[in-house]
């Protein structure tokens, strides 16, 4: 259970700050291109992605991003692994859906190293 919580907020802090970082760049020159608002949609998408009860909304808002910029990525052609990467564990992560109250009081209260019992 906790690789699993690792993985989701890894993720989902990763595309966080990227999402962050590209409006910043993206603010920081003279144009405002469409970029900046794909950017913010990653990055609303992806504080909903953190919280457990919008993890499932915030998974297909960034789903719809990740799709969109890969989309065109390719129209420079260009194929994105990445995007296809961070899609996949959005999907896996969106699957298993956040942890109910035992999960999480386990996997609190579980040491590191020793198997959490099953429940």
């Amino acid at each position: 259970m906790r690789a699993f919580v690792f993985l989701w907020w890894t993720l989902g802090l990763v595309l966080l700050v990227v999402s962050i970082q590209t409006v910043q760049d993206t603010l920081g020159t003279n144009h405002h291109s469409p970029l900046v608002l794909l950017a913010g949609t990653e990055a609303v998408a992806a504080l909903l992605f953190l919280l457990p009860r919008t993890m499932r909304v915030g998974a297909a808002g960034l789903l719809l991003v990740l799709a969109v910029a890969f989309l065109l990525h390719l129209t420079q052609r260009q194929f994105r692994w990445d995007l296809v990467l961070y899609a996949s564990a959005v999907v896996f992560v969106a699957i298993h859906g956040s942890l109910s109250t035992p999960q999480w009081r386990v996997a609190a209260s579980a040491r590191v190293g020793r198997a959490a019992p099953e429940g």
